[in-house]
């Protein structure tokens, strides 16, 4: 006798397992994960309680408002709120959001004209359980709010006050005072100095990372500063205006205390190859090194400390103009960890340094390689050193800027690495559609394409689906309404579509791709001078996915017409 079919149906604890698996795995797009979570909600009654259970982030925007009791109410499990996207009143809000009983840790609300402080106040008398904090991009920040978020906040482990366009003059001490802040960013604070500096890591006895790009310290008070927190993992420093003294000996000192130190980025300062071999040779486990725009060094201070320092994950040398294919070559034999390197703007690389690292570097997933030489070579050069070999480990490859790509190289780039998911080839004129076919034709998984500023550039006649194509960018290129056609035929899947300065595309071509992309949420038309102001209303209405129009000339909203559209899911800007 057959079981009957609910015997036969996995336990709810089982698809959970199964369910966390798939977000585990995924975890670093949580966007993707929600989306992948609506699918599976559909399928029954017992998967949309699982998937509610599972999710811990919520991004509101102004059409959510209405329905955030029934939100809060759905996701019981909420942990999260970005609070981003929203352009009403976000004192309002917040103070709303206190009034439910949840249990947060983190909250965004960056992108703000100045820090929200009645509403934070009235939020931290409810909601004391949150431990990390985002307010980058504040138009405005004053130092009274710096107190404030310490007197409302004191649990924070994790506070990002990066990149305001506008910083205090002076500020009160008294801001430091979060005894359990593990991780602070105030890139872009220019009034930070060596004295509130030490003052911060005095104070944070849990401090273990550091980000204060684009502000200016001397290698003497950030030696006083590291010896009061030896327990520092992170350190993000971009020193535009960094005090270089003779001797630096106790600058040297203090920074190779620092036993624990795994993270370490000096993009845009000066650091010596003495600085680089006293790392090696005090044995720190750097797993990222970010040297970007970095002068001082050299060829020999960077092969010393990558010879010592064998578990390098992460590594960017962006502008280290001296390094040749040979160095490439050399360092690439003690990376056999790495996972992403950067070495764009080092002109004199070739493909031979891209093929020495993906043979070399078993776990190499990511590759910029932009304002090179790649392409250079001979076609029959490239194919002799690659040997016919398939690297399906790389996943991302960024090779804009390169003046001498061509068709035959990206089709080569294609047949050895088919499983690319995300591949840049901005300001690439050498790259026409046969190049662009051949790479969609054998990367299936391609999931984000940039083509931006390739002038002439168009889409081959796609008679295959490109169907994991999410995000697409074609701006500033000779894209026409006959490559809308055939996007909105081949591309199901699409999310974002970046059409800026396309000149050649009408109301026509764009209506096709509304109708036919049906997951379609960002779309940008700015400067498309032949789409009709007049579509943008249609296109809100036609296509219910849609969350962002970036609108072409002439388009002009009202506040009530902007707010009708936003009650649709639409922000239009």
């Amino acid at each position: 006798m057959a079981a009957p079919q609910s015997d036969l149906r996995l336990p709810h604890e089982c698809w959970e397992l199964i369910f966390k698996f798939l977000l585990i795995n995924d975890a670093g797009d949580a966007e993707r994960n929600h989306r992948y979570f609506e699918s599976l909600s559909l399928v029954s009654k017992q998967f949309l309680s699982i998937t509610n259970h599972l999710r811990f982030s919520l991004t509101i925007c102004d059409p959510t408002l209405p329905f955030l009791p029934h939100l809060f109410q759905r996701f019981p499990n909420l942990t999260s709120l970005n609070l981003t996207r929203f352009e009403g009143d976000i004192d309002a809000l917040l103070t709303q959001i206190s009034t439910f009983p949840l249990h947060l840790k983190s909250l965004k609300i960056s992108n703000k004209s100045n820090i929200p402080a009645n509403g934070l106040r009235e939020f931290s008398k409810k909601i004391t359980s949150l431990t990390s904090l985002t307010c980058s991009h504040i138009g405005k920040i004053r130092s009274h709010d710096l107190v404030l978020i310490s007197d409302c906040f004191p649990l924070l482990q994790e506070l990002d006050l990066s990149n305001p366009r506008k910083v205090p003059s002076e500020l009160n001490s008294k801001f430091f005072v979060l005894p359990k802040l593990r991780k602070i960013n105030l890139s872009g604070h220019y009034y930070m100095n060596d004295s509130l500096f030490l003052h911060l890591c005095k104070n944070c006895e849990f401090l273990e990372e550091i980000v204060m790009l684009n502000c200016s310290f001397c290698q003497e008070g950030v030696a006083f500063a590291f010896r009061e927190r030896p327990g520092l993992r992170s350190l993000s420093f971009g020193w535009r205006s960094f005090i270089q003294n003779d001797d630096c000996s106790q600058y040297i000192d203090s920074l190779v205390s620092l036993k624990g130190l795994t993270c370490f980025n000096l993009s845009g300062s000066f650091i010596s190859d003495e600085t680089l071999l006293a790392i090696a040779n005090n044995g720190l486990p750097i797993r990222r090194l970010v040297l970007q725009l970095c002068f001082g060094y050299s060829y020999v201070g960077l092969i010393n400390l990558v010879s010592k320092c064998r578990f390098l994950q992460y590594l960017d040398l962006d502008g280290a103009h001296f390094l040749n294919d040979g160095h490439i070559l050399e360092l690439s034999r003690f990376l056999g960890d790495l996972v992403s390197i950067n070495i764009s703007r080092c002109h004199s690389l070739t493909s031979l340094a891209l093929f020495a690292l993906l043979r070399n570097c078993a776990k190499l997933n990511e590759v910029r390689m932009e304002h090179t030489s790649i392409g250079k070579m001979s076609v029959e050069n490239s194919s002799n050193l690659m040997n016919f070999v398939v690297y399906p480990h790389l996943k991302s490859l960024y090779l804009g800027f390169n003046t001498w790509l061509r068709n035959d190289g990206i089709n080569m780039f294609a047949s050895v690495f088919p499983n690319l998911q995300i591949l840049g080839l901005s300001y690439s004129n050498g790259i026409f559609e046969e190049g662009i076919g051949q790479v969609l034709m054998k990367c299936s998984k391609i999931r984000h394409l940039t083509l931006a500023y390739s002038s002439g550039q168009k889409l081959p006649k796609m008679k295959f689906n490109v169907s994991m194509l999410e995000v697409l960018n074609l701006a500033h290129t000779g894209v026409d309404d006959e490559t809308l056609h055939m996007i909105s035929k081949s591309c199901f899947g699409l999310l974002q579509l970046d059409l800026r300065d396309c000149h050649d595309v009408t109301e026509k071509g764009v209506m096709q791709v509304i109708e036919n992309c049906t997951q379609l949420r960002e779309i940008n038309l700015s400067n498309c001078g032949k789409v009709s102001a007049g579509a943008v209303d249609s296109m809100v209405f036609m296509r219910p996915s849609l969350r962002k129009i970036t609108p072409p000339p002439g388009f002009c909203c009202s506040d009530s017409k902007r707010k009708l559209l936003l009650r649709h899911g639409c922000l239009v800007c």
